[in-house]
């Protein structure tokens, strides 16, 4: 329990961090969502811009089964290596905008609860 909630602090900080880097206007927001019961953290652009409504999710992040789980990043950041900064492992972040066919290859999570994981990571896969 004291590792989820490290994670949930570490990624409403991350996330906090970078929506006050986005510039807020009359017309457009930056609006954090945290959904700490279910933990779902989106950051989300709101509003209009040149005339024309504006809306966009530039981070979305969820925690499944003791992992960060990362839907999408539009920053040029990296919010995983952000997270791998604060000391949480590779294997417990999951780049899940790649399809999960390629994910063992990209040196994080694949999502998958077991303890293969990091032998599928190697490119062996487990029965």
């Amino acid at each position: 329990m004291e590792k989820l909630e490290r994670y949930r602090t570490y990624i409403q900080e991350l996330l906090s961090e970078y929506a006050k880097l986005s510039k807020s206007d009359d017309e457009a927001e930056t609006e954090l969502v945290f959904d700490i019961q279910r933990d779902h953290y989106q950051v989300v652009h709101t509003g209009w811009k040149n005339r024309r409504p504006m809306y966009g999710c530039v981070l979305h992040l969820d925690i499944k089964g003791e992992k960060i789980w990362i839907h999408h990043d539009g920053t040029e950041i990296g919010i995983a290596d952000e997270l791998v900064k604060l000391g949480v492992p590779k294997l417990d972040i999951v780049l899940a905008f790649h399809e999960p066919l390629v994910r063992q290859y990209t040196g994080f999570g694949v999502g998958v609860e077991s303890q293969s994981e990091g032998k599928e990571l190697e490119g062996v896969k487990s029965k």
